[in-house]
């Protein structure tokens, strides 16, 4: 069976990794998208188990006591984490799997599964970003501006990736992100699985 491939995906707040996620996995087959655990409220528009599985601090730190995230971290006063056994089990089916993690969360995954592609999405300057942020229109000034020292503290980190995207315009992102994806799924190794019968009868 052919074994899925993990991605590890991060940005700074802004950059426009959800959007582009989302969009990617409408556009590709056999692709899951990790679903995280957070402590953080729950905002308008999103959905328990869908965009996050949104639970208490109490049960946020039992699953961490019982060793079942593959990684977490603690970001703008909340707690996010990766469940390891829902992402093992996709992998297992032959998914391909995205991880939409920080870099202390990269950090972990790497040292648990240095076969993990990461991926580092950069915004086209810290102008744009600023006013990408401010487009939201979920925060105030002081929030934004703590968000905006927070994104270059993370973008310092873009060195420990493996492929780094700019997100000015974003068919051209999406286009990017779908090549790494794709040449990762033409390598020898997965199409000498993926074509066994193929392959036999060529070289018979």
């Amino acid at each position: 069976m052919n074994i899925g491939k993990l991605y590890i995906i991060a940005a700074p707040s802004g950059a426009g990794k959800t959007s582009l996620v989302k969009q990617l996995r409408t556009e590709l087959a056999n692709l899951a998208i990790s679903v995280s655990h957070t402590t953080r409220r729950i905002r308008p528009g999103e959905m328990h188990g869908q965009d996050y599985y949104f639970v208490s601090v109490a049960d946020f730190q039992a699953m961490l006591e019982q060793q079942a995230f593959l990684e977490h971290a603690k970001v703008f006063d909340n707690f996010y984490g990766t469940a390891q056994q829902t992402v093992e089990e996709s992998l297992k089916k032959g998914l391909d799997v995205i991880l939409e993690i920080d870099w202390q969360g990269a950090q972990q995954v790497k040292k648990l599964l240095p076969d993990s592609i990461s991926i580092f999405i950069l915004p086209p300057s810290t102008e744009v970003l600023r006013q990408r942020l401010r487009n939201r229109g979920q925060d105030d000034e002081h929030i934004i501006e703590r968000r905006m020292r927070d994104a270059v503290a993370e973008m310092r980190h873009y060195d420990e990736f493996d492929y780094l995207v700019v997100n000015d315009v974003f068919d051209d992102a999406l286009m990017a992100l779908k090549s790494i994806l794709i040449s990762h799924r033409l390598t020898r190794a997965r199409q000498e699985l993926n074509l066994q019968p193929l392959l036999a009868s060529l070289v018979s």
